[in-house]
């Protein structure tokens, strides 16, 4: 009896038992956490084993610091939370990650990590981490057209929402992105709230490409409460992104909230439909609200411009800035490298609506406030409540080829020296 009374006051005490898969993961029940290897070892695979064992309606546990060295493919999750609490940080070997990381053809884009798959959430306040300095202090670093990537030097997107429903993304931060922070890739119900972005070069060398999100043929995407700090868009409207809401953001040093761009490649059809952004602060950046379309192309093959389709119903309201280039701009001309009066965009841009912008610009550009140069005619666009000013005089306002719109100030024809960005 003595004898089972101590046995039953020993189990009492003692721990709860895990049981350990090898390599670093530790099983309780539903919930995989797993444990870093340590000394700069590639966790990668662990991470990897840890989501498929704890699937369908399991919990896997990020508590530490992660080194990967792997590209994490997870296709065909469901029901599935990932608590990153601690650090993933990928490792700066561009020799791997530039012809390995997935590819995912949209101007050449490529991703360490692609989620996918439906009912996931990922949260838990940690960190992800791109090692993006590498990035930007390699020599001769090549681009493609249009801000994207190349496939000579290929840099992934960190995290890719890509296949996937019923995705749930929160309370994150993200340093370091060699390219794109965020993918949203063929995509729908996708939810990103309390995400923290910062995209900064320590260095002479700038940061590349940092988008804080680019969503692409993917609907009804909400981004809220969320603050971007990197050289590049905030959020941007790629080819077909439908019904999307983005609210109560703080973007600094920013290319702002852009639709595009559009109409890159000849011979497709490109759609922005159904976009809402509202309540954003933008502070010290190149733009405030802006859609940006390549130009026609004479080449039927071209992939800088051709392209034909459509930006329609797009709401931006409640935007506050100050120190911003363009604090409204449209631009037909993106990135086009034929004149755009000979070959005008192919892209039908209407139904526009620019609600309640406070604040200033730059003066980069002199007074002008806002810049609508359409070298196709843009129609049904209307600004109200517009209290813009300029450190350079009176706010003036450019529009071209501009027609069945209202606004709230008199737009003239541009002058000599006004450039789009």
């Amino acid at each position: 009896m003595f004898k089972f009374t101590l046995l039953t006051s020993l189990l009492a005490v003692l721990p709860l038992v895990y049981t350990r898969s090898p390599g670093g993961i530790q099983k309780q029940g539903d919930t995989c956490t797993v444990v870093p290897l340590g000394g700069g070892q590639d966790d990668g695979p662990n991470i990897l084993s840890a989501l498929a064992q704890c699937n369908n309606g399991g919990t896997v546990v990020l508590n530490q610091y992660y080194v990967v060295g792997t590209v994490l493919v997870t296709n065909g999750l469901k029901d599935i939370g990932i608590k990153l609490s601690g650090v993933v940080q990928y490792t700066p070997d561009i020799a791997y990650w530039s012809p390995n990381s997935l590819y995912l053809t949209y101007q050449n884009a490529t991703t360490a990590w692609f989620l996918s798959g439906d009912n996931i959430h990922l949260y838990g306040g940690g960190t992800l981490d791109g090692n993006g300095q590498v990035w930007w202090d390699y020599p001769n670093v090549t681009q493609g057209t249009a801000g994207g990537s190349s496939t000579l030097f290929a840099r992934p997107i960190p995290l890719t929402v890509g296949n996937a429903t019923n995705v749930v993304i929160e309370d994150l931060t993200q340093i370091g992105s060699p390219f794109w922070n965020n993918f949203v890739y063929q995509s729908s119900n996708v939810t990103y709230r309390n995400i923290n972005i910062s995209t900064i070069s320590y260095s002479s060398n700038p940061t590349i490409n940092s988008d804080g999100w680019d969503i692409y043929r993917s609907s009804y995407v909400t981004i809220e409460n969320s603050t971007v700090n990197n050289d590049d868009d905030c959020v941007s409207f790629k080819p077909n992104a439908t019904n999307i809401l983005i609210r109560d953001m703080n973007c600094i040093a920013s290319d702002g909230m852009s639709v595009g761009s559009l109409g890159q490649y000849a011979n497709e059809t490109d759609i922005v439909a159904n976009i809402t952004v509202t309540n954003v602060v933008l502070t010290n950046s190149q733009n405030g609200a802006r859609i940006k379309v390549f130009g026609g192309s004479p080449l039927s093959n071209s992939t800088a411009g051709g392209g034909s389709g459509y930006v329609k119903n797009v709401t931006f309201s409640n935007f506050q800035v100050e120190n911003v280039d363009y604090p409204i701009v449209i631009d037909e001309c993106f990135a086009t490298p034929v004149s755009c009066q000979d070959y005008p965009t192919k892209i039908e841009v209407s139904d526009i609506y620019f609600s309640n912008f406070s604040g200033t610009s730059s003066g980069l550009i002199g007074s002008v406030v806002v810049d609508l140069n359409c070298t196709s005619t843009c129609s049904d666009i209307s600004a109200t409540m517009t209290d813009l000013m300029s450190p350079a005089g009176n706010a003036t306002y450019v529009c071209v080829n501009v027609t069945d719109s209202q606004f709230d100030f008199n737009c003239t024809a541009p002058t000599t020296g006004i450039d789009l960005p």
